[in-house]
């Protein structure tokens, strides 16, 4: 039986994140089962998944066997230097990454570590947490957080919709007129969102186009809600799929581009602000294109 004592840093934090925290490699539902059977413990009473600690309880963890956590595995190290060498901001409240495309913003299933594992093996901070997600193939801006006040500051704007976060997507074929806004409601069905004006979450997207090629579309897409691939879903809704991408593009189409040097998703998130927030001072991140999508534009043919 192991005992821990909350600190400062997480304070506020609901009692099932922590234990995804103190149990790392342990799947979610054996966490959910442990909370629910009482094995967990705050001050000696049971807690329900969304208890919010405070400073200084102790919270009672229970042995738990490890054998389905595929181990915790330390980054290799040239992951933790090319993350290193990604660091594109960093304040006493935010640490900011230009995540490379491929990497995972955290671990999971079949996935050993991704950016939050690698940056706490970096072995500097007593607190870092994510404060947003990008999917695993999309580059770019990726905050994280340096205190528990800090997250919930940066979580706020975010759910609030005053974030400002822009991403840069080459979307196959020709764009017709200027800028489009996609109002549209999704919703997760298994592997894939889909639009559902019922059941789904609102969601928008503005479309601006930025560089218009014989075959595509550079396109600068500000979301004004976060989803789950929802530049990806909106981009297909209109009838130009990111190029790249093998979950909801064409796979002849995705093979033309794939041909023609592109060997990875199109999408790149260059921009991010926070308004000021109290004590919080506006923060404006910039992660400019990689090198690789860059050479790729210079191949397309001029639009016309």
């Amino acid at each position: 039986m192991r005992k821990v004592t909350v600190t400062a840093g997480e304070d506020g934090q609901r009692i099932d994140n922590f234990l995804l925290k103190q149990l790392p490699g342990v799947p979610k539902s054996h966490v959910y089962r442990l909370l629910r059977s009482g094995q967990v413990r705050v001050n000696g009473g049971r807690a329900k998944a969304e208890r919010k600690l405070v400073k200084g309880e102790e919270v009672r963890i229970p042995p738990v066997r490890m054998a389905e956590k595929g181990e915790t595995v330390r980054p290799p190290d040239a992951v933790l230097n090319k993350l290193r060498e990604a660091v594109i901001h960093e304040d006493e409240h935010y640490l900011a990454i230009n995540k490379p495309a491929g990497l995972s913003a955290h671990g999971g299933t079949g996935v050993l570590y991704g950016v939050i594992e690698t940056v706490r093996a970096w072995g500097k901070y007593e607190f870092i947490e994510l404060a947003h997600r990008l999917d695993r193939d999309t580059s770019g801006v990726l905050l994280l957080a340096k205190t528990r006040p800090a997250l919930l500051r940066a979580q706020r704007a975010f759910k609030n919709s005053t974030a400002d976060k822009r991403y840069f997507a080459l979307l196959d074929g020709k764009w017709r007129g200027e800028d489009r806004d996609v109002d549209a409601a999704l919703v997760r069905n298994n592997l894939r969102v889909e639009i559902d004006e019922e059941e789904g979450k609102p969601s928008m997207s503005r479309f601006s186009p930025k560089a218009r090629y014989r075959d595509a579309t550079l396109m600068e897409v500000q979301i004004f809600s976060g989803r789950t691939h929802q530049i990806r879903v909106h981009s297909l809704a209109l009838g130009h799929p990111v190029c790249g991408d093998t979950k909801y593009g064409e796979r002849e189409v995705n093979k033309q581009y794939k041909d023609r040097g592109l060997k990875r998703m199109f999408l790149h998130s260059h921009f991010l602000k926070l308004v000021a927030d109290e004590e919080f001072p506006k923060l404006i991140l910039n992660a400019p294109m990689t090198d690789e999508l860059r050479d790729f534009l210079t191949k397309l043919g001029p639009g016309r």
